[in-house]
């Protein structure tokens, strides 16, 4: 069953930064930008830099023809635009060393693949009502955090802690060398939800409704399990199923 998507707007002119040295002095001055827009034929030694750069601080480039730029209807593009992210993205080992000195039992969500919008917003509003302390996604391959996600969101991805990271294989280890244990949702594993002990620190992947977990992902958690369903239907929608098992942590928790 396909997914409805919200029509992909035009970012608004006060959110975008235009032109190769606005966007490299940008992320010389560490602003956060949700990704970069650079045009599929440019090429030179400042192009190289602005790669370097945006590879540094974990911003997703996006290769683009030039009528994609043109369509911003923004003038001296230069083959370059940026959006500003609207989400404050934070360090991952940071977050994991400030809920552990608070003395709290670590909780993540991780999502793979996971594009559309309102499920990452709806995921996020639940995330923030049942105590995760952050949302890890990766650089590429999630839905942007804009201002419909936030929305949708009810305003949490405001409160909550988000982590953007250059890879979702990296942070599984990060999580493991911090002593969290990493649990996978897989609607066909065995081990049912109930039957998971979820009051040590832990993290749960949600995969995209497509595709699901990537298996490379899946084979370096410690556990799968799967939400128990009499109903003769394929799967929850992920952002339900989040807020079922967060439902089932803080069950555990309290």
């Amino acid at each position: 069953m396909k997914n409805f998507r919200h029509q992909h707007q035009r970012p608004k002119k006060n959110t975008l930064i235009v032109g190769r040295e606005a966007v490299i002095n940008a992320l010389k001055e560490n602003r956060q930008l949700e990704k970069i827009y650079l045009q599929s034929n440019v090429h030179g030694p400042v192009i190289d830099e602005l790669r370097a750069l945006a590879q540094e601080k974990l911003v997703p480039i996006n290769k683009v023809p030039v009528e994609k730029l043109n369509g911003f209807n923004v003038f001296n593009h230069e083959g370059c635009v940026a959006q500003i992210a609207r989400v404050q993205y934070q360090d991952l080992q940071q977050v994991i060393s400030f809920v552990v000195e608070q003395g709290q039992s670590p909780l993540f969500i991780i999502l793979d693949g996971v594009t559309d919008i309102r499920n990452i917003g709806a995921i996020a509003r639940s995330a923030y009502c049942f105590g995760v302390n952050a949302i890890i996604i990766p650089e590429k391959g999630v839905g942007s955090l804009n201002e419909d996600a936030v929305l949708t969101s009810a305003g949490a991805l405001d409160k909550i802690a988000v982590c953007r990271v250059s890879s979702l294989m990296k942070a599984v280890d990060e999580l493991h060398l911090n002593g969290i244990k990493v649990y996978a949702s897989e609607m066909t594993a065995k081990k049912e939800i109930a039957t998971v002990d979820f009051t040590e620190p832990c993290a749960i992947v949600m995969g995209g409704e497509e595709n699901g977990i990537y298996p490379a992902l899946m084979k370096i958690c410690d556990e799968q399990f799967s939400i128990p369903m009499p109903g003769d239907f394929e799967s929850l929608n992920v952002s339900v199923a989040t807020g079922v098992i967060l439902y089932e942590v803080s069950r555990q928790r309290q």
